[in-house]
């Protein structure tokens, strides 16, 4: 397998007038958690937990400033913000949705569910509808092998899901007639 190189020696960083790590944020990095940990890298993580918690991911300028606040190359704050799935590095959707992939989802066509999706909404897995209404992800395993495919939006889990069915949720999150409370329906239709 070959090595997949990031450009961040020549990317360009947006950046607008006022930090993302705010005054108060600062402190906070530094006299409540940078104490806790024996090195400036151990805070790292609850530093982009922060910022991702306050405005939903974490952009490229609040790396830069979280790094000159550590003292920490600002490589290893984007390595590690890249590194984990949790955090975000592109803004999200308005609404998560969340297809499983793994074994027992892939056996039962969770990558029928996916194309179905990406073809209804006109993204890629990772992408964000124009509107700003949807996000597609992947996830590597729900914990509901027994009912797959499984698939979450936003923190409702959806089980025995056909391609039709994950894409009428998904046309009905788009439309606002979603009802939340997991293996759902759209409002009118009855069931649970």
């Amino acid at each position: 397998m070959a090595w997949i190189t990031k450009p961040s020696a020549t990317e360009q960083i947006e950046r607008r007038a006022e930090p993302y790590l705010t005054g108060p944020m600062r402190t906070k990095l530094l006299e409540t958690y940078r104490p806790r940990f024996e090195t400036a890298l151990g805070a790292l993580l609850p530093a982009l937990h922060m910022i991702q918690h306050e405005y939903g991911w974490v952009p490229r300028q609040a790396m830069l400033e979280i790094a000159d606040a550590l003292g920490l190359p600002p490589a290893d704050v984007f390595d590690t913000a890249t590194f984990y799935e949790e955090y975000w590095t592109k803004p999200k959707g308005e609404h998560i949705v969340a297809v499983c992939r793994s074994v027992a989802c892939e056996f039962c066509n969770a990558t029928a569910c996916t194309e179905a999706i990406k073809d209804s909404l006109g993204i890629d897995v990772g992408e964000t509808t124009p509107d700003g209404k949807v996000t597609l992800v992947e996830l590597e395993c729900l914990g509901s092998c027994g009912t797959a495919p499984a698939a979450l939006i936003d923190e409702d889990l959806h089980e025995n899901l056909t391609p039709e069915r994950l894409t009428q949720l998904v046309s009905s999150v788009r439309e606002g007639t979603y009802t939340k409370g997991g293996t759902g329906a759209v409002k009118g239709e009855g069931g649970a």
